[in-house]
């Protein structure tokens, strides 16, 4: 589907994109068939896509997949895709929100099958989506997904860079990463201002985590580095604030401190310097402790803005 195919279906339907929706449509048949190769797509499988778009990666991924469940969030694209009769017969349209459905229910549909994702993610979902997938690392084969470049440079960060941050923590932890492709803007329709990149990802095998401890991690993560340029000590001041409830200011900062030093960790370090491993050991040092909900998330927003870490 070319260009000038996709203005003239989209002008018949009158129908407008929408940057809020992160709305950058895949054109090339011919690389959505690759990339649903190279994503491990194969007969048997239960695909589940999250951004129809016209139908381009959905397409793809039916002549290779036993069934297809693809989700769009454009009630106006629901309609023009149903209306032009764009989709195979083994691909189930769905208008939702990718943020508010039932996974667990979707992927229990499968009955045993393999369940994959794999998808060209809107902008604006891409990074809470990608933190749902490692909840539901152990019931999904795995997820391939078009995403910002910059964003795909988060998830495989060495500590010191500047790409680190807590979703680098929680994926090392939990995860493996595989940068299949990088994709040039002119490969979608409205072209990006961005460069973006296809990527694996499947549960590690040999995660240090248990049960309960990655929402632990990111706990601790998403506070730090919501002050990631000051030392670690600054970040988890709020959490010290509730682990130590009794204490004054002083006294808590000093508990903070110690807590680090028992876990191997400089409390002078900006979060950009510790190992996963490290705040790993250091959620655990907290366990039993109220740290309340996640915060900050490194002042990113959607990834329809800015993705870098700030």
């Amino acid at each position: 589907m070319n260009t000038s195919t996709l203005r003239e279906l989209l002008g018949r339907h009158g129908l407008h994109l929408s940057r809020d929706l992160g709305q950058n449509f895949l054109t090339d048949a011919d690389l959505a068939v690759d990339l649903a190769r190279r994503a491990g797509a194969r007969q048997g499988d239960f695909v589940i896509e999250v951004g129809t778009g016209l139908g381009v990666l959905t397409r793809a991924l039916a002549g290779i997949a036993d069934r297809v469940r693809t989700v769009e969030i454009d009630a106006g694209l629901v309609r023009a895709l149903e209306a032009e009769s764009l989709l195979p017969e083994n691909v189930e349209l769905v208008h939702a929100d990718a943020r508010e459905i039932d996974w667990r229910g979707w992927i229990a549909e499968a009955q045993g099958r393999p369940v994959r994702l794999i998808a060209n993610l809107p902008y604006s979902v891409a990074t809470p989506l990608l933190r749902t997938m490692l909840d539901l690392r152990g019931e999904l084969a795995d997820w391939s997904v078009m995403i910002q470049t910059e964003v795909a440079e988060r998830l495989v960060a060495e500590p010191g860079e500047r790409a680190y941050g807590s979703l680098t923590v929680l994926h090392r932890l939990a995860a493996d990463v595989d940068t299949i492709a990088k994709v040039a803007p002119s490969r979608f329709f409205p072209q990006p201002k961005v460069d973006s990149s296809f990527v694996r990802v499947w549960p590690r095998a040999k995660s240090p985590l248990q049960a309960g401890e990655l929402a632990a991690v990111e706990r601790l993560t998403r506070a730090a580095f919501g002050q990631r340029r000051k030392r670690v000590t600054n970040g988890l001041s709020r959490i010290a604030e509730r682990a130590f409830p009794g204490l004054e200011k002083p006294a808590r900062r000093e508990a903070l401190e110690a807590r680090l030093n028992e876990v191997g960790i400089d409390p002078a370090l900006r979060p950009e310097r510790i190992e996963p491993e490290a705040w790993l050991a250091l959620a655990r040092a907290f366990a039993g402790d109220d740290l309340g909900p996640a915060q900050g998330d490194e002042g990113n927003g959607s990834d329809a803005a800015a993705v870098a870490d700030g």
